[in-house]
């Protein structure tokens, strides 16, 4: 679905991402891995069109459409959504509002409010809590339920397991798979390996703004130690 060549993207004069290349297939969940600063937030920043950074080259398809250099708006309405890093909810919104700001509670096909409560019963406790008022947890699961609002065919997920307790993570892994059953593509940053090897098809690494490897999944989980030079883990 999602085809990225040889991306360049900028903050300023500072050349951050250089070259980068990766694709996403249909019902595929791809891990994008690297330690701190090495682009993978600028990445996932710009195939969504959201600014910074400054792309000046390089080329972004989704189902064989070219849509770099299109708003950010353009590209969700394509069925791409983005989970961001730190989650960026609104603290005086309560839960239900969160997701009544991408469709009305009155629609009833795709991904609706009452399907959202169905798939997260834990938000559909705290349906009336703001976004201030939920746990690391809670709100890891709002911001994929609000994501889910605009039925995407993908979901970019930056650093979803950032924060969280070991039980949410294992959670959260939970999470993705089921979404990954239910058909969506995945692209998920992360920098825990081990909760990335439990949900992706395939790893990336990324290396101050190059992909420096590439691998199934299945390959890493059996030589783990072909990472640790990238990753710093053992």
């Amino acid at each position: 679905m999602l085809e990225v060549s040889d991306l360049q993207s900028f903050y300023g004069s500072a050349h951050v991402i250089q070259g980068a290349s990766l694709t996403v297939r249909e019902k595929e969940a791809v891990a994008l891995l690297g330690r701190n600063g090495m682009g993978k937030t600028t990445l996932i920043r710009s195939i969504m069109g959201l600014a910074p950074p400054d792309v000046r080259g390089g080329s972004v398809k989704w189902k064989g459409e070219e849509i770099l250099g299109l708003p950010s708006y353009q590209i969700a309405r394509r069925g791409i959504a983005i989970v961001p890093q730190g989650r960026r909810l609104f603290q005086s919104l309560t839960v239900t509002e969160h997701l009544t700001t991408l469709k009305p509670e009155s629609v009833k096909t795709g991904w609706t409010v009452a399907k959202a409560f169905e798939f997260f019963p834990r938000l559909a406790e705290r349906r009336q809590h703001r976004g201030g008022q939920l746990s690391g947890g809670e709100r890891q699961m709002l911001a994929v339920a609000r994501a889910l609002m605009i039925d995407p065919e993908l979901i970019l997920m930056d650093e979803p397991s950032e924060g969280l307790a070991p039980v949410m993570v294992q959670n959260l892994e939970d999470i993705i798979l089921e979404l990954k059953r239910s058909g969506l593509g995945i692209l998920l940053v992360e920098q825990n390996l081990y909760s990335a090897l439990a949900v992706a098809d395939r790893v990336y690494v990324l290396e101050t703004g190059r992909v420096v490897y590439d691998a199934l999944a299945s390959e890493v989980e059996a030589e783990p130690d072909r990472l640790t030079k990238f990753l710093g883990v053992h």
